[in-house]
C-alpha cells in the first residue's frame, strides 16, 4: 500500500506553499489579531483565485474536481502559514454538506460561490460546554423553520449561511440557513485566537432547508472534516519545529549555539517525533478519506488525536526553546500556541477524539 503523494500532488503542495509564504500570512495572522477585522479578506480572495476554495467541487458546479488527496496537501499549507481565513469552515464542513447530502437545487444554487469565494458557509453544531450528541441537540426544526440556538460557531460572523444540526421529530439532521434570514441573530464571541472568529448564533423561526441527512451522517462529515483539520494542525506543528531549530542554531550562549545544548537537543527531539508520528497518522486518514474506506472513523480519530498532541507539543517547545523572548508578543510563538489551542478545540476537544478511537476500535474488534 503506498502512501506517499504524487509527484502532481506535490507540486500542488509547493505552489500552495510558496504562495502563502509571498502572501506573508503570518504577518497578516498578526494584524487580524491586533485588528478589528474578522478575516483577512483580501488574502481570502486570493486564496479563491487560486481555487483552493474549488478543489473538491465537480467542475459541473464550477469546481476543479480534484480530489481529497490535494485539498489535503493545502490543508497542510494553510496550517503551516496561518492563514487567517474561513476555509476550513467553509470547504471541510460547509461545502463537503452540500456536496455529501445536498439536494441537486442547493448544489446548483450554492456551490458555484462557494468554488469562488463568494459565499462563505459555517457549521454550527455545538449548543453549551458539552459534546453535542443525539440526545441533547435542542435546536428544532418544525414546519419549514427553525427554532434554538448555537455556541461557538467558528467563523459564525461572517458567514452567509449555516449548516445546523436539529431534532426534526425523533431524528437529528442537518439544515441550511441564510444568515441574512429573518430570525437569525448572530453576535461576536471573544477566543484565545481572535484570528480566527466565533459567534453565537440564534434562530427564532428562521427559515431553513433540509439537507438528507441523519445523526451517522453528521459522524460520518465530522471524520471527513477531522482529517483535513488534522493536516492543518500538522503544518502548524512543523513550522513551530522548524522555528526553534532556526532559533536554536542562530542564538549563542556560553560561546556556542544552543542548539548544541542536550536539553535543546531532546526538545528538537522529541518534536521532531511527534511531527512524523503525526504525518504517518494523517497520511493513513489521507488514504482513507480518499478512498471512502471503512477504517474511516479509525483513521480519522487517529490522525485528529495525534496531530492535537504533535501541534500542542511542538508549539508548547516552541516556545521554551526561545526561552524569555518567546513570550513576548512581538514574537511569533505565541500566535502558534493560540491556533494550536483553537483547531484543538475545533469539532470537538482531544478527550473526545479519543473516545471516539477507542468506541472505533472496539467495534472493529467486534467484526
Amino acid at each position: 500500500m503506498n502512501f506517499e503523494f504524487s509527484a502532481d500532488q506535490m507540486q500542488l503542495k509547493d505552489i500552495a506553499r510558496k504562495f502563502l509564504e509571498k502572501e506573508e500570512t503570518v504577518k497578516r495572522a498578526r494584524t487580524i489579531l491586533e485588528g478589528e477585522e474578522s478575516y483577512d479578506k483580501d488574502l481570502w480572495s486570493q486564496v479563491a483565485e487560486m481555487g483552493f476554495t474549488a478543489t473538491v467541487i465537480p467542475e459541473e458546479y464550477g469546481g476543479l474536481g480534484l480530489g481529497y488527496l490535494e485539498l489535503c496537501v493545502i490543508a497542510e499549507e494553510l496550517g503551516r502559514s496561518l492563514a487567517p481565513t474561513p476555509f476550513s469552515s467553509s470547504v471541510y464542513l460547509a461545502t463537503e454538506s452540500i456536496l455529501q447530502f445536498g439536494s441537486d437545487s442547493l448544489k446548483q444554487i450554492n456551490l458555484p460561490s462557494l468554488a469562488s469565494g463568494e459565499k462563505i458557509g459555517a457549521f454550527a453544531h455545538t449548543e453549551s460546554t458539552t459534546s453535542p450528541t443525539e440526545e441533547n441537540i435542542s435546536c428544532e426544526f418544525k414546519d419549514g423553520s427553525l427554532n434554538g440556538s448555537k455556541i461557538a460557531v467558528t467563523d459564525g460572523d461572517v458567514a452567509d449561511f449555516f449548516i445546523v444540526s436539529a431534532k426534526s421529530g425523533s431524528e437529528v439532521g442537518l439544515f441550511l440557513v441564510e444568515s441574512s434570514s429573518d430570525g437569525v441573530e448572530v453576535t461576536s464571541q471573544p477566543t484565545l485566537d481572535p484570528s480566527r472568529s466565533h459567534a453565537a448564533i440564534s434562530f427564532k423561526n428562521a427559515k431553513a432547508e433540509t439537507l438528507d441527512s441523519g445523526w451517522s451522517n453528521i459522524t460520518t462529515l465530522l471524520d471527513r472534516a477531522a482529517v483535513l483539520f488534522s493536516f492543518e494542525q500538522l503544518g502548524g506543528a512543523e513550522a513551530c519545529m522548524n522555528m526553534a531549530k532556526e532559533y536554536a542554531m542562530g542564538r549563542y550562549a556560553f560561546g556556542r549555539s544552543i542548539a548544541s545544548f542536550q536539553a535543546i537537543k531532546h526538545k528538537l527531539a522529541d518534536m521532531y517525533i511527534a511531527v512524523e508520528l503525526a504525518r504517518s497518522n494523517c497520511y493513513y486518514g489521507a488514504w482513507a478519506l480518499s478512498t471512502d474506506a471503512p477504517e474511516l472513523p479509525t483513521a480519522a480519530a487517529t490522525c485528529r488525536v495525534s496531530a492535537s498532541q504533535a501541534y500542542h507539543e511542538c508549539s508548547k517547545e516552541n516556545i521554551q526553546t526561545h526561552g524569555g523572548m518567546g513570550f513576548t508578543w512581538e514574537f511569533d510563538c505565541h500566535l502558534y500556541y493560540r491556533r494550536c489551542r483553537q483547531l484543538a478545540a475545533n469539532i470537538g476537544s482531544q478527550s473526545i477524539w479519543k473516545d471516539k478511537l477507542i468506541s472505533s476500535l472496539e467495534r472493529a474488534n467486534q467484526i
